[in-house]
């Protein structure tokens, strides 16, 4: 009898009581890959991002840190995300709902395994039950820019009781998330999940877009997962870091050639860069008026130079930068310039 009345008790426990992902980073059996891995062979190059507010439910609230208040998260910059992660303060804050729309040198491409990975800059907790301090996003791919798909998303995380500000989560009740490890360690995608998806061509991914979930279990605010399920993460954290914080996206598989570099090129005319291959020293000439941001990365995503800048003539200083590829990225306004570098001492 004591064995029918468990295996029945079994039968009404809900789902969520025994099903489990992933265990966390440095556990037997996770799925997280550290930023030194040598399974990444590039870095995203560029980010732009819409904050949100830093409290949904009272978009008055405002934080203050210097000479800045907003009623928006503004903690980091898009940069920060741009390159190999760096510590837990080289990130751009989310805030409630905000996105982040990452670019690549080449586009993703779908391999065995995981394509690319997300890293956020949780932690683990210090006092019982000892979980994790973490903040999550959803994840969408696109080939164009302009059709997202959105990865299946499943947290099996309670939605009774709101987890607060500094709460703690459980990684095995989360699934296809970014934010699900802890800083340093990236949360992996695999495009094979999405082969059946229209509008999108998963061996030739351009874009990812980061999605803070808002960790609100209110059903006014609240985000669903791709079962129906409220999504509860720490919530809420009215500072200027509020939401997820976007430490970097690393790739793992991806094609041989730039995305869309000729069509990019074309947008922003009037740059001549020489010499080019360069030994020590490479001349960025214009006559475009007007301010505009110049950057240059390394094949392997590392940014090399960023500058804001309105003279016509920039020298750059390459003497100290090993010999290979780089690209230079100028953006002016809307319009973007994209040309490859090559250094040979």
């Amino acid at each position: 009898m004591r064995r029918k009345m468990f295996f029945l008790f079994l039968l009404v426990l809900p789902a969520s009581a025994w099903a489990q992902y992933a265990p966390a980073a440095g556990q037997a059996g996770t799925t997280a890959i550290y930023k030194d891995s040598t399974a990444f062979v590039s870095w995203a190059v560029s980010c732009k991002v819409e904050r949100g507010f830093i409290n949904i439910e009272d978009t008055t609230e405002t934080y203050t840190q210097g000479d800045s208040t907003s009623n928006r998260a503004f903690f980091g910059i898009p940069e920060n995300a741009v390159g190999k992660p760096g510590s837990n303060a080289d990130v751009v804050s989310l805030g409630d709902g905000g996105a982040a729309v990452l670019t690549f040198e080449h586009p993703i491409t779908n391999g065995a395994g995981s394509d690319f990975a997300v890293f956020e800059n949780g932690f683990q907790a210090q006092t019982a039950p000892f979980q994790y301090y973490l903040e999550l996003a959803f994840v969408e791919v696109s080939t164009n820019g302009r059709h997202f798909v959105r990865f299946p998303a499943v947290s099996l995380t309670q939605d009774t009781v709101q987890i607060g500000n500094f709460g703690q989560l459980d990684p095995t009740k989360i699934h296809n998330l970014a934010g699900k490890y802890v800083l340093n360690y990236g949360t992996p995608f695999d495009l094979e999940v999405l082969a059946d998806s229209a509008g999108i061509n998963i061996d030739s991914i351009n874009y990812v877009r980061i999605v803070d979930v808002v960790g609100d279990i209110d059903s006014a605010y609240a985000r669903y997962d791709s079962k129906g399920h409220i999504i509860n993460d720490p919530w809420p954290s009215p500072f200027w870091s509020d939401g997820f914080d976007l430490n970097g996206i690393g790739v793992i598989h991806q094609k041989g050639e730039p995305a869309d570099v000729k069509s990019l090129s074309e947008n922003l005319s009037g740059f001549n860069v020489y010499p080019n291959p360069a030994d020590n020293q490479m001349t960025v000439h214009t006559e475009k008026p007007g301010l505009f941001r110049l950057t240059v990365y390394s094949i392997g995503g590392k940014r090399m130079v960023l500058k804001n800048d309105l003279h016509k003539i920039i020298q750059l200083n390459t003497s100290g930068w090993p010999n290979g590829l780089y690209i230079l990225k100028i953006q002016s306004g809307a319009h973007l310039f994209i040309q490859k570098l090559m250094i040979i001492h």
